[in-house]
């Protein structure tokens, strides 16, 4: 399936589309299903959004969300299609979920000292579990970053220091996520750029193609 273009823009059909948000549904259920036994709660997920924008706009977007400090936890996924995956948080949230995670009856001073390393585990398990339905859905295999922990403005957890253009397009796809009982919420994100949205595309279409084969 060759991608189609819209100037510098590769559109995705609305059966691509419906399908594309199928596959990150079934992923982010994963995920969230990996953060409820950490938590020991349930969460709560929105429906995905899928929208092509700058990196700048993406930045736009949280921010608009999210006016206070943030922390992240970021790894990169390398195969058929690239990107980066972010499991993001209010900073005031972060301990929160820490707390959660850890041992209660650890003090203050002991969980502050654990929350880098327990940020990251709970990025590795969330997102690994996101990334790995999605490979396997579309028949392919990524590798995958270790988790780096990352604080500050909006600016800082999408681009960091990403050296690429911030107004190149990408693929921006974010999801909501709480877990109310205990007053935690915040986002996975995924950016992908347009070689990989291109991949993608194609991926998808075998992935079609092979339902309707069925039928």
């Amino acid at each position: 399936m060759t991608p189609e273009f819209d100037g510098d823009r590769i559109l995705l059909t609305d059966l691509e589309r419906d399908a594309l948000t199928e596959i990150i549904n079934i992923g982010v259920s994963r995920a969230a299903k990996n953060l409820s036994r950490m938590v020991r709660d349930q969460v709560h997920l929105s429906v995905p959004r899928t929208e092509i924008m700058s990196r700048d706009q993406a930045v736009g977007w949280l921010s608009h969300r999210e006016n206070s400090s943030l922390v992240a936890v970021g790894q990169n996924f390398r195969g058929s299609f690239s990107g980066q995956a972010l499991l993001i948080f209010p900073e005031a949230k972060s301990l929160e979920l820490v707390r959660t995670i850890l041992d209660d009856g650890l003090s203050l001073e002991e969980i502050v000292d654990l929350e880098q390393e327990a940020l990251a585990e709970v990025g590795n398990v969330v997102l690994n579990g996101c990334l790995v339905v999605m490979a396997n859905m579309l028949k392919q295999a990524l590798d995958m970053s270790l988790p780096r922990v990352m604080r500050g403005s909006s600016q800082v957890v999408l681009l960091g220091g990403n050296v690429n253009d911030p107004g190149e397009m990408v693929l921006f796809l974010t999801i909501d996520f709480a877990v109310r009982a205990r007053n935690i919420n915040g986002y996975i994100a995924l950016f992908m750029d347009f070689p990989s949205l291109s991949a993608i595309k194609s991926l998808i279409g075998d992935y079609i193609d092979g339902f309707e084969d069925k039928e």
